[in-house]
């Protein structure tokens, strides 16, 4: 069985690995770094919006959504 077989998650563990290591080494001049920073500021205020949610969530949660959206293309 091919570790690479679309439906057993090793993709997308592996891109966000390699994306997330790209973030690291080239800081703002990766091109995933501002849309993921801009994802978590959205993700906080929105968080500050409602009371259920505190901003930290908020932030990681934004931050999460950009960086499966830009995986996923």
């Amino acid at each position: 069985m091919d570790e690479r077989e679309p439906g057993n998650g090793q993709d997308w563990i592996d891109d966000a690995r390699n994306e997330l290591s790209g973030m690291l080494k080239e800081g703002m001049e990766h091109p995933s770094t501002k849309p993921v920073l801009t994802g978590a500021a959205v993700g906080a205020v929105g968080a500050m919006v409602l009371p259920v949610i505190t901003w930290p969530v908020g932030l990681a949660a934004g931050a999460g959504f950009m960086l499966y959206q830009r995986i996923k293309r």
